[in-house]
């Protein structure tokens, strides 16, 4: 009876984010593979998970932070990767908000169409899970930035997600194709790019940096060849800070 409650409840929320979040156009959609694909994609705060939940194809699975589907795990995790920037003023105010999320977030992303990413001894069930949706036709959208400053337009990936493709090659005898997409709230767009094809004969430490290059390559250049336009980042900061496509020479070091 809870989970029917649950998934109910999640709907109403899908129905009203999607009533009250722009309508995203999708360009490129000819470039989104119908399986044996991973897509790549800056995570634009919360808008990249929500555009992968409304306008990605049903196929779709999204990972998403283990730890915002375990009720006692959602404060410590939201607060630190959310709100920790805040001022040392607000701070307590989001770390109340973070408790009080807790229950809305479990029943979110446990019905979403979401596969736990753990970092811990649970991360062998991040890639079990992964490589068994890949083997049913899904394909997966990852959001891979880290913390670590790269250009105006997306932060350093976390390179590890291209370890799916070495296991996926060795379990089902297919290469995947790695997708790069850019998210351009601002723009009210999507774009997909070309993909790039995973190479399972390749050392996997040169494959990870490889990857990780041409996603970022491509991701960057396109943002940067759109009109001129705010960049939303990974970090939760002032939209103030916010910079644009456009300001190359002027990202802080």
């Amino acid at each position: 009876m809870k989970k029917r409650k649950d998934r109910f409840l999640y709907y109403v929320i899908k129905s009203a984010v999607k009533l009250f979040y722009p309508n995203m156009q999708i360009v490129g959609s000819e470039n989104i593979p119908e399986r044996d694909a991973i897509i790549i994609a800056n995570h634009s705060q919360m808008n990249g998970p929500i555009c992968a939940e409304l306008f990605m194809p049903d196929n779709s699975r999204i990972w998403c932070a283990g730890q915002m589907m375990h009720l006692k795990e959602v404060p410590a995790y939201a607060f630190e990767d959310f709100w920790s920037a805040k001022p040392a003023l607000l701070k307590p105010f989001y770390k109340l908000l973070s408790y009080i999320i807790a229950p809305l977030a479990v029943c979110v992303f446990n019905n979403a169409r979401t596969i736990a990413v753990y970092h811990d001894q649970r991360g062998l069930s991040t890639f079990k899970n992964t490589i068994s949706e890949l083997k049913n036709g899904s394909t997966i959208v990852i959001f891979p930035e880290g913390k670590k400053l790269n250009n105006n337009v997306v932060n350093e990936f976390n390179e590890h997600f291209a370890d799916v493709a070495k296991l996926y090659a060795k379990s089902s005898g297919k290469e995947l194709l790695f997708v790069p997409m850019y998210i351009a709230p601002d723009l009210k767009q999507i774009h997909v790019m070309k993909g790039v094809r995973f190479d399972s004969q390749n050392d996997i430490d040169v494959e990870r940096k490889r990857i990780c290059r041409e996603m970022t390559d491509a991701i960057t250049e396109k943002a940067r060849s759109l009109p001129r336009h705010k960049v939303v980042p990974y970090d939760n900061i002032s939209k103030k800070k916010y910079l644009t496509n456009k300001d190359i020479n002027e990202v802080p070091r």
